[in-house]
């Protein structure tokens, strides 16, 4: 850091930034790790996230034992079928809020240092744009995706052991449950990386959050209401449906498979960030 910013100084004075240039990508790298780091709102962030997740999770796994507590023994077991079918599913139910907490993280990766001015800086000290915007979109990713296994591992196992009080819980050896686990972290952090590449393009925090939260949630809900005959050919397009196949597990004939859905989820997270880049190396900061 104290080289760079040596180089902003020259740059500043009109001397060539030659620290800059010997930086690279690891150095503009090991600054965004310190960035990253050294700011409250990551963590405050990442922990809401993990509580908000594994919470609602453990929540719902909850009322579906007491639900099926309650039932005679007839009704347990066309329950039991259902319920241990889904349950890795139902275990993991959190990650419908959890999305949208790591997307306020993604955008404010980005967006917070227009809002204080410090992007100008990073600029100044590496003048190479694509290598800025990658070396934050890399960082976020890192630890994005590893908040996001923390948070879909810790939502099935809390869940599950809840669902084994009544023998209803899945184990993750178990055909496609260990994709779904694992998804649901990858998930995660992909939202996190189409909310980056929302707030690269809009600058603006509050626009940014807005944009994600429609794209990733509020689409999901409208498509709800959508006539039978739209919804066939719309639902496994929006993005919440392609994204959380990897989780989710609802492929069928009008549901992508896991991987498909997670590629066209991976897909819009692509145009976002391209759109960011674009107008992150051709605008001033």
């Amino acid at each position: 850091m104290a080289a760079m910013a040596q180089a902003a100084g020259s740059v500043l004075d009109g001397a060539p930034p030659v620290a800059a240039r010997r930086a690279g990508f690891g150095g503009v790298l090991r600054s965004e790790f310190t960035k990253i780091r050294s700011v409250r709102s990551t963590y405050w962030t990442l922990a809401a996230m993990i509580v908000i997740t594994i919470g609602i999770s453990a929540l719902l796994s909850f009322g579906r034992v007491q639900d099926y507590a309650s039932q005679p023994p007839g009704i347990q077991a066309q329950m039991a079928v259902r319920i241990a079918s889904r349950a890795t599913q139902f275990s993991m139910f959190g990650l419908i809020l959890g999305q949208l907490v790591i997307a306020v993280l993604g955008a404010l990766t980005i967006t917070s240092e227009y809002t204080t001015g410090m992007i100008r800086t990073s600029l100044t000290v590496m003048p190479r744009r694509g290598i800025v915007f990658a070396a934050k979109a890399t960082v976020f990713t890192i630890v994005a995706l590893a908040a996001g296994l923390v948070t879909s591992f810790g939502s099935y196992f809390i869940g599950q052991s809840i669902f084994a009080t009544q023998h209803l819980n899945s184990t993750i050896g178990q055909p496609g449950v260990l994709r779904a686990v694992v998804g649901g972290g990858l998930f995660l952090a992909v939202c996190g990386l189409l909310s980056y590449g929302t707030g690269a393009l809009l600058r603006h925090t509050a626009g940014a959050i807005t944009a994600s939260v429609a794209l990733l949630f509020v689409l999901f809900v409208l498509s709800g209401f959508l006539p039978g005959s739209w919804a066939v050919d719309v639902d496994k397009w929006i993005p919440f449906n392609a994204g959380g196949a990897i989780w989710e597990n609802l492929s069928g004939q009008n549901m992508f498979s896991p991987w498909v859905g997670f590629g066209v989820f991976c897909g819009y997270a692509a145009i976002a960030l391209t759109a960011g880049l674009i107008r992150f190396r051709t605008r001033d900061a």
